[in-house]
Parts: structure tokens; C-alpha cells; sequence
């Protein structure tokens, strides 16, 4: 059964800790946030600003300090699909708005208004993450 491309038309949003600037492109071939060892083919995007922001925070958590959460508005230059490491394999459907393309997002601007994680969340995603590298989590790449 082929799947059929997203119908969401954004905006979108990614989440890192790199500070980029409006036209920059974001590509896949980076070493993944969750493990390094990993050189991801897609780079990944959501229609939810605070999944974004969720995903530069805990990128900013797993490298250590001197990083900065940044969220950014960004468009998709290719065809994306939905991100299969959570939609249907941890959430019926796509309630996340999470895709993922193997072509560059272009920064359109940053976004400053987000929810951040209080103390007591990042201590608890802190706790998530470490239990996802001793089980040797698979990412689908």
C-alpha cells in the first residue's frame, strides 16, 4: 500500500540548537540529536510549534551546555511524508503533525513565543531519554 503525501500545508516549524538565520537551509546527513552515531537521510519538521520547540530543547539537553534552544519557521522545498518513528508506531495516526523529507527546509524567520519546559519536564524527558539509549531505541532513518 503506497501512502499518500501529507495534506498538511503548515506553517512548520523545526526545533534545534543551531543558530541559524532566515534563508539558511536545514539538510539531512547530520548526525542525529538522539544518537550521534546515527547520520540521518531526512531532516524532520512539525505543523505544532511547541513540537518544535520540545525538539530543540531536548537536542539543547542531550548536547550539553553552551547550546540554545531555537525554533524556526521553515518550509519544505521537496515532497515530505509523516514521520514513521511516531506516527503509527507510537500514535495512531499523526496527532503530532511530525514529517520528515530528504530535501533542504529553508529558514523563513525564527520564532521567539513558545512553550518552554519548566525545570521539573526537562528533568522528567532527561529521565525518557536516558531510558531509550539503554534500550538501544530504534530510529527508523
Amino acid at each position: 500500500m503506497t501512502q499518500s503525501p501529507p495534506a498538511d500545508r503548515g506553517p512548520f516549524f523545526h526545533g534545534t540548537k543551531a543558530a541559524l538565520a532566515a534563508g539558511d537551509e536545514i539538510t539531512a546527513g547530520r548526525p542525529s540529536n538522539y544518537q550521534p552515531e546515527v547520520l540521518m537521510n531526512h531532516v524532520y519538521f512539525t505543523s505544532r510549534k511547541d513540537g518544535a520547540g520540545l525538539a530543540a530543547e531536548l537536542a539543547v539537553l542531550l548536547a550539553g551546555g553552551g547550546w540554545h534552544p531555537h525554533v524556526y519557521r521553515v518550509a519544505p522545498t521537496g515532497p515530505f511524508e509523516d514521520d514513521p518513528n511516531v506516527t503509527d508506531k507510537k500514535f495512531p495516526g499523526n496527532p503530532t503533525r511530525s514529517y520528515r523529507t530528504r530535501d533542504p527546509l529553508v529558514v523563513l524567520e525564527e520564532i521567539d513565543e513558545w512553550t518552554r519546559l519548566t525545570p521539573e519536564e526537562l528533568d522528567a524527558w532527561r529521565a525518557r531519554l536516558d531510558a531509550l539509549s539503554a534500550s538501544n531505541a530504534e530510529i527508523i532513518n
